[in-house]
């Protein structure tokens, strides 16, 4: 099998047109993300039959090989493709399809949730791989052999593995598990980044009050916004602590503002007012509850979380699958609550969601 490290316009288009005709391209991505909002990619290693190429995004223009991986007519095989699809993302406003992510097709055939692709790789090629240059610079120029051969190791065996987990899907009638799986996957919203839902992924905030709450919410998007267009990560604009102090104090003035914990001079001097005029924007008015109350089972609830739990972790045994890939506890209270989530859907609903949601009916009657 032919290696190579393209920095060259005509070995770029070269690939491109192999990239174009092959029926599956195994894919993945080397990045930085630490003074950046976006990902910087550093590298872009693809594989297809009988080639493996470590293109450098530094040197070259590649949008014309993005463009032969977005064709629809190609599977992309990548292993724990989150992170991945998200560069492209950001660089395309949507990712390539169809999808098939080889650690979501172990864990719907009995391997652990989340296995690691060097252990998938010795479990079902008996290959071991080093463990080298996982913190790498991948943006560092030159990159040794030992760093190429490291990031061609990440696609070189993407290829058998799909071939051996499509198999033992359509050999156990999941391969349609696996399609519904990659396809939420592929979903924009995974990767949008919403400003308006920024406030979302920051902890605490359903302990503040309601208006405390809507602060946060305006904080967060702003925090958002300003990162996107600095391009800096959102920690450098403003750290989530540092929001939740400012929604819960709600400081009048600059003096005030400076009296918080984490808000420095520069801050203070950059974007004092608009953090001002953020605070207060609604004036006196209450606010609204972004959070529902985290309220805990009740003892009846417990008694009925455990049945339900139980009968999902017999029915994943029995089909020979982790319980977590199935529902956990969070997916059975949400089922409990209020009729949806995971299990009330595809392939779940189909295994066991029915059963529970019929337990449900007759508990309820």
């Amino acid at each position: 099998m032919q290696t190579s490290l393209i920095t060259e316009p005509a070995a770029l288009a070269d690939l491109t047109a192999k990239v174009a005709e092959a029926p599956w391209i195994a894919l993945d991505t080397e990045f930085t993300r630490v003074r950046t909002y976006y990902a910087r990619l550093g590298l872009v290693q693809i594989a297809t039959t009988g080639e493996i190429a470590c293109v450098d995004p530094l040197a070259l223009d590649i949008e014309p090989l993005l463009e032969a991986l977005y064709a629809p007519r190609s599977l992309k095989i990548l292993h724990a493709a989150r992170q991945d699809l998200e560069v492209f993302y950001d660089r395309r406003g949507s990712v390539p399809v169809p999808l098939f992510d080889t650690q979501i097709a172990a864990a719907l055939v009995g391997h652990p949730e989340q296995i690691a692709y060097a252990s998938l790789v010795e479990a079902l090629a008996g290959v071991k791989l080093p463990k080298l240059h996982t913190r790498t610079d991948w943006e560092a120029r030159p990159l040794s052999t030992e760093q190429l051969h490291y990031a061609q190791d990440d696609v070189r065996f993407l290829g058998a593995l799909y071939e051996e987990l499509a198999a033992e899907l359509d050999r156990r009638g999941r391969a349609a598990w696996l399609e519904e799986e990659c396809r939420a996957l592929a979903d924009a919203a995974l990767y949008a980044n919403d400003p308006a839902v920024a406030y979302q992924r920051i902890k605490g905030g359903h302990m503040l009050t309601p208006a405390g709450q809507a602060r946060l919410k305006r904080l967060a998007e702003w925090r958002e916004r300003t990162a996107k267009s600095r391009d800096l990560p959102r920690g450098w604009v403003a750290p989530d602590n540092v929001l939740i102090d400012l929604a819960r104090s709600a400081p009048t003035d600059r003096a005030a503002l400076a009296r918080v914990r984490g808000v420095t001079p520069a801050v203070v001097r950059t974007h004092g007012e608009a953090l001002l005029d953020l605070l207060h924007a609604d004036g006196k008015e209450p606010g609204e509850k972004l959070w529902s109350d985290p309220r805990p089972p009740t003892a009846e609830e417990q008694a009925l979380l455990r049945r339900l739990q139980a009968r999902v972790e017999e029915a994943a045994t029995d089909a020979g699958v982790a319980p977590a890939v199935v529902g956990g506890r969070r997916a059975v209270l949400e089922l409990m609550r209020g009729g949806g989530g995971p299990l009330a859907r595809g392939w779940r609903r189909t295994l066991v969601g029915h059963e529970l949601i019929g337990i449900l009916a007759g508990t309820a009657a």
